[in-house]
C-alpha cells in the first residue's frame, strides 16, 4: 500500500494511526445493530446451530470411546465456567479501576482432546466431513450407533481421503488429532510462529507437518494450493469455512445452560460482556454468533488482538475486511501470542459479524505476559499468552464512559453485569514452556 493510501486511511479512520503506532487501542463499533437487524447479514440462523448441535450429539458415543477424557461430559467437548474473584481483585488493584459486576473465566484452555477453543470448530469440521463421506458410501445412517466408526473397516475407508489445514498451532492440533484418530491421511501446514511442541505432538499422532518460514497467510495459501492438486483432499479453510464457524457457535446455548445452572440471569438489567481473543476470526466470530443467538442484545461481544496483529479491528473499522492486511500499513504481525498472529482477517467473519460485534481492543505482548503472571499468582491457573488477551477487557469497559454512553448502560445495570473472559488455550502447554512464559511475566 502506498504512503498516500495509508494517509488517506488515517484521515478517514483515525484508529488506523494508533494501530500503525502499535498503541494499545480501543475501538467501539459505531455501527453495531440489534440482532434482528444484523442477523440477515450472517446468512445462518438457529436451525444451522441446531444441526451442528445434533451432529455433535450423534458423535458423542464415538468420542467417549476413543477419547476417554470426554467420559465426564458424555462425549460432549465442553469446558467449565468459573468465577475468578482473586483475579478480579488483582486486576482492580493493578489497574486502579473497579470492575463493576462479576468476573468469570470460560476454560476453553482446558477443553479435552486438544486443549484450546479450536477443539470446538476444528474437531466439528472433521466430524462433519467424516459423516458426509460415510453416509455417501452407505456405510453409516443417521440412526446408527456412531461407535461403529471405531473399527478397522472405517479407518481403512477414511485412509483413502486426505485432510489439510493451515495453522499457527491450535487449529492444526485439533484437526490433526481428530483426523488421525478417524484414519484420515492428514497434513498440517504450520506457520513460522507455531510452537515446536505443537509440531512434535502432531507428528507423534502420525500427522504430516509441513513448516514455513513465513506467517499464517502463507501457510494457509500453500495448504490450499496443495489440496487443489489432490481430488481426494479436503482443505479446511479457517478464513472462510461456515462449518468451522457453526462448530464454534454451539458454545452459545451451552453457556446459557451453564449460567442457568448457576442461576445467573442475562437480560436488560443484567448485561453479559464476553471478551474473545481474535486471530483470523473464525473461532471468536462463531462463538459470538452463538452468544447473540442465545442471549440476543443483552450480550456484548468484544474482540481482543495483539498490537502487532490487529487484523480484524483493521478490517472492520475500515470496511475493507480481507482486502487489507496489517503488513499493508507497516505492521510486522510478529507476536508472542502465536494463536493470534494473523495479518489478514477472515472476510466471511468480518462481513457477517461486523454489525453484531460491540468493540475491539489491542494489547501488547508484555501486557499479556503480565496478565498471565497475575492469573497464575491469584488463581493458580496457567494459560498461554494469547489466552490472556481477553483479560484486559473488563477493565477497559468499566473504565471507558464512551462505551457505557454508547450503549446507554446505567450504573445499576453495570453493578449486575457479568464479565466472561474466554480462555482460548494453554491446557496442554508443556511444563518447561510454561515456565518460560511465567519467567517473562
Amino acid at each position: 500500500m502506498q504512503s498516500d493510501q495509508i494517509q488517506d486511511l488515517v484521515t478517514r479512520y483515525p484508529i488506523v494511526k494508533d494501530l500503525i503506532e502499535l498503541k494499545e487501542s480501543i475501538w467501539f463499533n459505531p455501527e453495531f445493530t440489534t440482532l434482528e437487524q444484523g442477523l440477515p447479514y450472517v446468512g445462518l440462523n438457529q436451525s444451522d446451530i441446531n444441526d451442528a448441535r445434533d451432529r455433535l450429539a450423534r458423535f458423542a458415543p464415538y468420542l467417549m470411546t476413543v477419547f476417554p477424557e470426554t467420559l465426564a461430559t458424555q462425549g460432549i467437548i465442553e469446558s467449565k465456567l468459573s468465577t475468578i474473584p482473586n483475579m478480579q481483585q488483582s486486576l482492580e488493584t493493578h489497574f486502579d479501576q473497579k470492575i463493576t459486576g462479576t468476573l468469570w473465566l470460560k476454560k476453553d484452555s482446558h477443553l479435552p482432546i486438544s486443549g484450546s477453543i479450536k477443539a470446538r470448530g476444528g474437531i466439528y469440521e472433521v466430524l462433519y466431513r467424516a459423516e458426509q463421506l460415510a453416509l455417501q458410501a452407505s456405510l453409516l445412517t443417521l440412526d446408527d450407533d456412531y461407535t461403529k466408526l471405531n473399527s478397522p473397516e472405517f479407518r481403512e475407508f477414511f485412509s483413502q481421503y486426505n485432510i489439510a489445514v493451515g495453522s499457527t498451532g491450535n487449529l492444526g492440533l485439533s484437526i490433526g488429532i481428530m483426523s488421525a484418530k478417524l484414519g484420515f491421511d492428514v497434513t498440517v501446514h504450520m506457520s513460522a510462529d507455531a510452537r515446536q511442541w505443537k509440531k512434535d505432538k502432531l507428528r507423534a499422532h502420525g500427522v504430516t507437518v509441513i513448516e514455513y518460514e513465513q506467517d499464517y497467510g502463507v501457510a494457509v495459501e500453500a495448504g490450499r494450493t496443495a489440496a487443489l492438486k489432490n481430488p481426494n483432499c479436503f482443505f479446511i479453510d479457517d478464513e472462510n469455512s461456515r462449518t468451522l464457524f457453526l462448530g464454534y457457535s454451539v458454545a452459545g446455548e451451552r453457556l446459557k445452560k451453564q449460567l442457568d445452572q448457576q442461576r445467573i440471569i442475562v437480560d436488560q438489567d443484567h448485561p453479559l460482556f464476553v471478551y474473545l481473543p481474535c486471530g483470523v476470526g473464525g473461532g471468536p466470530g462463531g462463538v459470538a454468533f452463538g452468544l447473540k443467538m442465545a442471549f440476543g442484545d443483552h450480550v456484548h461481544c468484544i474482540f481482543a488482538e495483539p498490537t502487532h496483529s490487529p487484523c480484524m479491528l483493521l478490517g472492520v473499522a475500515t470496511g475493507l475486511h480481507d482486502e487489507i492486511s496489517v503488513q499493508d500499513i507497516g505492521i510486522d504481525n510478529i507476536t508472542a501470542a502465536d494463536g493470534l498472529a494473523v495479518g489478514r482477517a477472515s472476510g466471511f467473519v468480518g462481513r457477517a459479524m461486523q454489525r453484531l460485534l460491540d468493540g475491539f481492543y489491542t494489547l501488547d505482548d508484555q501486557t499479556m505476559y503480565r496478565l498471565l503472571g497475575m492469573l497464575n499468582q491469584s488463581e493458580n491457573l496457567k494459560l498461554e499468552p494469547s489466552a490472556l488477551a481477553g483479560m484486559l477487557g473488563p477493565i477497559l469497559v468499566s473504565k471507558h464512559k464512551a462505551y457505557i454512553d454508547l450503549h446507554q448502560l446505567t450504573e445499576q445495570q453495570l453493578q449486575h453485569a457479568n464479565h466472561i473472559v474466554w480462555a482460548t488455550g494453554g491446557g496442554m502447554v508443556p511444563a518447561e514452556e510454561m515456565q518460560n512464559y511465567l519467567a517473562k511475566a
